[in-house]
Formats: structure tokens, C-alpha cells, sequence
């Protein structure tokens, strides 16, 4: 049976908005669809389900999403520069703002006086502690913290 159905598959792919190698034709109504030769036979032979369109095949992204998962693990993986991540100004920043926050706290609290509280404001502001901890220590050692009022 060696019917070329070249006309039928191009006008299918062309109402399917497909390529004519997706078009998929019923193999046992071929004689149907031989007979097909205006737009609006193969309209109608779309509509019964006798010609069709494939599912369009798709690259899977699989291995790239699974490379992506293996490769963000541990230090090594950081790309970038030292400061390319978070900026020196923005380490600053969080380190300063946390640092005001606690000491606010410990002025609300009434553990240490407003003149303490103004000494080690400026010295924040100055760079003089690493860490809120490093602050805390630098209180405790020179006996700036006082007893609540309770």
C-alpha cells in the first residue's frame, strides 16, 4: 500500500501549527484520508480524531538540575572573590547595626548608664569590636555592666 499522503500531511501540519514529521495519520483510516484534499476535509478529520499531532519531544533538564544540587556543597564551591558575595560596607553594616541593637537593649534594661552607653556608641562607631561578642566582653571586663534595678 504505498500511499504518499505528502498533501494531507502538509495541510494537517500547517492547521496543527506543527512540523509535518509531528502530524500522526490513523494508519487504519488511510484510505479516508487519501480522499481529504481541501483545508476543510482534513479540519474535519482532526475533529473525528483521525489525524493528530505527537507530543512534542523535550530535552530533559535533569542532569543539569543534579549538577547544579552536587556542585553548591561545602566552602569550595563558593565562586567569586572574598567580597563578592557580601560586600565589606554591607559586613560593616551588619556587624554595626547588631552591635547598636544590643546596646540599646542594655540601656533599656538599666544595665549599663547612658554615659557608658554613649563611650561605647562612639567606639562602635570607631571600629573597635569585632563582634557583638567581642563588645560584651570588653563590658564585662572593665566592670561597665551593673546589676538590673529591679
Amino acid at each position: 500500500m504505498g500511499l504518499k499522503l505528502t498533501l494531507q500531511r502538509r495541510l494537517a501540519a500547517n492547521l496543527l501549527k506543527c512540523g509535518i514529521h509531528r502530524v500522526k495519520l490513523d494508519p487504519e483510516k488511510l484510505e479516508e484520508i487519501s480522499e481529504a484534499i481541501t483545508r476543510e476535509d482534513i479540519r474535519r478529520l482532526i475533529k473525528d480524531g483521525i489525524i493528530w499531532k505527537e507530543q512534542e519531544k523535550g530535552v530533559s533538564r535533569a542532569r543539569v538540575r543534579a549538577r547544579k544540587r552536587k556542585k553548591s556543597r561545602g566552602a569550595g564551591s563558593k565562586e567569586g572573590g572574598k567580597y563578592s558575595r557580601l560586600s565589606r560596607k554591607e559586613q560593616w553594616m551588619i556587624r554595626v547595626r547588631a552591635q547598636r541593637r544590643r546596646l540599646k537593649e542594655l540601656r533599656d534594661r538599666g544595665l549599663i548608664t547612658r554615659a557608658t552607653y554613649r563611650k561605647v556608641y562612639m567606639m562602635v562607631k570607631a571600629g573597635a569590636f569585632k563582634s557583638v561578642a567581642s563588645m560584651m566582653e570588653y563590658l564585662t571586663q572593665n566592670n561597665l555592666i551593673r546589676r538590673p534595678l529591679i
